[in-house]
């Protein structure tokens, strides 16, 4: 993702250069709050701007983006170099930031050019709109006045192309989109001369459109994940170059399971993380000796991580496994600092977490991260995702287990206290937890 805040209609540089002046005026500020102010009333006007009405939905939303802006803004605050007192360029600079761009200079510049409607960035921008939008019609007109347009770069940070928005990732959030025509507006990006294997600079650089993809959440939910995938694959590009990593790795650690099978389906390396990750048993038997050891180049560390992917996937016959060759049913594992049940209870998996409990897994360890137990997870993954998995029955065996559900964890913040309106609302979940709660 690139956090980013979306410019309004018609932006003007003035707008800007006074809106720092107000940020540096609420640095000065004895009351702790006025920066938070100040963001709110700054995101209240971009909405008001849009023609968008500030509905309770609508303010829940601004009020989450001005509490991101002051993250944003603290952390900024704490590195070493930061001077004591906020400059006017320290508050022009972080206005650029917000934007995503490197410095206050190249906003300028951009917000001068993005008013003008023949220049090369303004055309680029209304490009991406037009294919975040799905308006295949207004991008093959201008895709058709200007035969570069498809190999422009924009002029944020992360330096991607037209091609690289199809993903809907690594891209400002506001973007972050996948319309119904995405595979006719990708094909219409590779005919007009799109590189195939440009990398951008987001994530650190070296992405590539597939692998952004592929890691993306909007085209799985948005049912054309794999179709784009091998339309990109199609027409030349490369799943794994030599510097790249595992692409089915990758998938997987961003919660990317079909992809991450299309991949190693397609020949990708699998190390044995990756293998346990989509289900390849026979591949993870070939890591270890008939005596049960782990043969190079598997590491303990693969294994363990491997376990978590199983896990999070559902891949029962690789947890069975691995818990026969080494890893301990309640073992704390790399994400979040959870066990497997967690994993489990979050995916939905109601077959597997009947044999982690069998295993001997304790129902009630909390991660160390978010401090929510098996039980807190799957709730949460109930409430805030679109995993298809049978919610109902885990809940059933973890409370069955001696799980208790703890309502003060769901009142930390927007999204658990989403979930548990949505358990109160829901008549199978109210009757199983009811008595509960």
């Amino acid at each position: 993702m690139s956090d980013a805040l979306p410019l309004p209609p018609r932006p003007n540089i003035e707008q800007y250069r006074k809106l720092a002046k107000e940020l540096q005026h609420a640095s000065q500020s004895q009351n702790p709050e006025d920066i938070l102010n100040w963001a709110k009333s700054w995101v209240e006007k971009l909405v008001r701007l849009q023609g968008v009405q500030l509905t309770p939905e609508v303010r829940r939303k601004v009020d989450r983006e001005a509490e991101w802006i002051l993250r944003h803004w603290r952390e900024l605050r704490k590195k070493k170099d930061a001077p004591e007192r906020c400059t006017l360029t320290d508050a022009q600079f972080f206005v650029a930031r917000t934007h995503g761009f490197a410095s206050w200079p190249r906003f300028t510049k951009h917000i001068e050019a993005i008013v003008k409607t023949d220049s090369p960035v303004a055309q680029f921008e209304m490009a991406v709109d037009a294919i975040v939008n799905g308006d295949l019609k207004r991008l093959d007109k201008l895709l058709t006045k200007n035969s570069r347009l498809a190999r422009e770069r924009s002029t944020r940070d992360h330096r991607s192309t037209l091609l690289h928005y199809v993903s809907a990732n690594g891209v400002e959030d506001f973007r972050q989109k996948t319309p119904k025509n995405i595979i006719e507006i990708t094909k219409r990006l590779l005919e007009a001369g799109a590189d195939v294997n440009a990398e951008s600079e987001a994530y650190g650089g070296g992405s590539t459109t597939l692998g952004l993809t592929a890691t993306s959440w909007h085209p799985e939910d948005a049912g054309v994940q794999l179709a784009l995938m091998d339309l990109l694959i199609a027409h030349g590009a490369v799943i794994e170059g030599p510097d790249s990593g595992s692409a089915v790795n990758d998938c997987l650690h961003n919660g990317r399971g079909e992809a991450a099978e299309f991949f190693a389906s397609r020949g990708a390396h699998l190390d044995l993380e990756g293998a346990a990750g989509v289900g390849r048993l026979d591949i993870v038997k070939s890591f270890f000796t008939k005596n049960g050891r782990l043969k190079s180049p598997a590491t303990r560390k693969q294994v363990a991580d491997g376990f978590d992917l199983a896990c999070q996937f559902g891949r029962i016959d690789v947890v069975e496994f691995l818990l026969d060759h080494g890893v301990r049913a309640n073992e704390e594992l790399k994400h979040h600092g959870g066990t497997g049940l967690h994993w489990a209870a979050w995916g939905g998996h109601a077959d597997l977490v009947k044999r982690l409990l069998a295993r001997g897994t304790k129902v009630d360890l909390k991660d160390k991260f978010y401090g929510g137990t098996p039980l807190d997870w799957a709730l949460y993954a109930w409430g805030n995702t679109t995993l298809e998995g049978n919610y109902a029955e885990v809940a059933k065996l973890l409370l069955k287990a001696g799980a208790q559900i703890h309502p003060d964890w769901f009142k930390d913040d927007y999204e658990r206290a989403r979930a548990m309106k949505k358990i109160q609302s829901d008549p199978q979940m109210n009757e199983i937890l009811g008595n509960y709660l």
